[in-house]
């Protein structure tokens, strides 16, 4: 995929770049932030000095009883000029009650007014910033007290605002030097994360992931193939609409197989369990098609992806066309053996053996008339005696009798007709092709007012010992894929139709098997006697 111009970095870089530019604006804002509440620390720091040394000035003795007697002058500036040159602060101010300075850094304001009231009056210190002659400075202002208690003045101290900056500028240099180690360890931390995330993409960028992400949308739902694909630990994380159709799926993103289907050969042929290409699988309306197909990439397992395909009116066709293939084969050798019998009546005539050859023309146009009224003795249903009839014609060309029982009985509209159609034709062409050239076939159909009993038994090898359970399964064959016919399927169809509708299926094992299908009545769920049997949901009704 091309890249656009202007945009060649790659994805590493990118995040890089983007992950220093966030962490060095961090790092500023909150440099910046720091200084500030060290300033606003610094300021509350030089406030509490200024305190406590105003409350050493207002109660030294010298100035207590000199401002007690009035006198003030010399001694109180001396006694302040000594504490502001031993504490370090810029100024200490003695006033008294009538506003007037008694000591002061610059001595020509000794003597004069302050310009705002006495703060003190009420007893209490105070703390804050105050601009004052020598400038900015943090400051504290105390009652003096005479020897009784009394207030007779105040004490003001101050430290220059400059002395605090000073300080914080010298403390800066660590705090930046503690915000580059900050924004170095952020630095290689995002080079590291941008290198996993690289390695996480496989080397793609923005712009191909992206174009990635829209080809895959664009392709699960354009497609109409089932599409599921499964994270390393087995949950599903992308799943196509016609996935959800045919595997009746709802929020299925992010569950495992076990937690949206149930144990059985779907399950077994998504997960993986089932190894094979086209795995044949079927639902209650789908035959299906199923690949699962693992994702490795650069030697790490992803995954897997499982395809699905719906096979069931192609399926329905092949083993139509299958039918109609037997047929014809039957009606080939038919056509062969009736030309076998005109030549031997047109011999007889030749021979001028008319008596002969007028038995044997009788013989022939009585056989066929017996079959069909044998069974119609039975059978009262013109459908069943048509499949019966055609069922037994077919399997006489390959060798094959077919009996129907002395006890078998059903009316003229049964219940579940068209199910036994499709249950006794698939029963009886299993049948007919497992005991092959020579052997017999028997069928039952008796009909009592509660249920209906069709049984199907052959002299054939039979069902191998432990298998009775597996027969039933989608796949489960002891023949090969002949021609187009899929095999495993019908005895899967029969026995999920036999199911669907409340009815028993069983099988005996051994040499001989014995195929008995019990439907109860009354038949809740009639099909109509037009209904097509090659389209869904008949692909359990008209499949065979």
């Amino acid at each position: 995929m091309a890249r656009r111009p202007g945009r060649r970095r790659k994805l590493s870089a990118r995040i890089l770049v983007s992950q220093l530019l966030i962490l060095a604006i961090t790092s500023a804002i909150g440099f910046v932030l720091f200084a500030y509440a060290q300033r606003d620390a610094l300021d509350h720091e030089y406030q509490s000095r200024a305190l406590a040394i105003a409350q050493t000035a207002a109660t030294d003795p010298q100035i207590v009883r000199a401002m007690a007697d009035g006198a003030g002058g010399d001694v109180v500036q001396t006694v302040a000029g000594r504490i502001e040159h031993a504490s370090g602060a810029t100024y200490v101010v003695v006033i008294d009650l009538h506003r007037i300075r008694h000591s002061h850094p610059q001595p020509i304001l000794i003597g004069k007014r302050v310009e705002e009231p006495l703060a003190v009056l009420d007893g209490r210190t105070y703390t804050g910033m105050d601009n004052g002659a020598t400038g900015r400075s943090a400051n504290a202002k105390v009652p003096l007290r005479d020897p009784a208690g009394t207030v007779i003045g105040e004490v003001s101290v101050g430290i220059a605002e400059k002395q605090a900056v000073g300080r914080l500028l010298g403390e800066l240099p660590t705090f930046a030097l503690f915000a580059a180690i900050a924004l170095a360890v952020g630095a290689a931390a995002s080079y590291l994360l941008a290198r996993r995330l690289k390695r996480s993409t496989f080397g793609l960028e923005l712009e191909e992931i992206a174009g990635l992400l829209q080809d895959r949308e664009a392709m699960l739902h354009g497609i109409k193939e089932g599409v599921i694909a499964f994270d390393p630990q087995g949950r599903i994380s992308v799943v196509n609409g016609e996935a959800r159709r045919l595997l009746g799926l709802g929020t299925a993103l992010g569950s495992r197989l076990d937690e949206v289907l149930p144990e059985g050969r779907l399950r077994r042929a998504l997960d993986g369990t089932l190894e094979g290409v086209d795995i044949t699988v079927l639902t209650d309306g789908h035959c299906l098609a199923v690949n699962h197909m693992p994702v490795v990439l650069h030697g790490r397992k992803l995954g897997a992806v499982v395809t699905v395909r719906d096979r069931t009116e192609l399926v329905g066709l092949l083993r139509e066309l299958d039918s109609v293939r037997g047929l014809t084969d039957a009606l080939r050798a038919q056509q062969h053996e009736f030309a076998n019998r005109m030549h031997t009546l047109a011999g007889l005539l030749e021979l001028g053996d008319h008596e002969a050859a007028l038995e044997y023309a009788v013989e022939l146009g009585q056989a066929e008339p017996a079959l069909a009224e044998g069974v119609r003795e039975r059978i009262a249903n013109p459908l069943m005696i048509g499949l019966i009839v055609a069922k037994t014609a077919v399997a006489a060309e390959r060798g094959v009798r077919v009996v129907l029982t002395e006890d078998s009985r059903l009316g003229e509209q049964p219940g579940h007709l068209r199910r036994l159609l499709t249950i006794a034709g698939n029963l009886l062409d299993n049948a007919v092709e497992a005991v092959g050239s020579g052997g017999q076939v028997r069928l039952a159909l008796v009909e009592s007012p509660y249920e209906i009993l069709l049984r199907v038994s052959d002299d054939g090898p039979g069902i191998p010992p432990g298998a009775a359970e597996s027969i039933f399964e989608d796949g489960w064959s002891t023949s090969p894929d002949r021609g187009t016919a899929r095999r495993g399927l019908g005895l899967a169809l029969v026995h999920r139709l036999v199911q669907r509708h409340g009815g028993t299926i069983t099988v005996s094992e051994g040499p001989g098997a014995v195929f008995t299908v019990v439907l109860p009545l009354p038949d809740d769920d009639p099909a109509p006697l037009g209904a097509v049997f090659t389209v869904v949901p008949n692909v359990l009704e008209g499949v065979r």
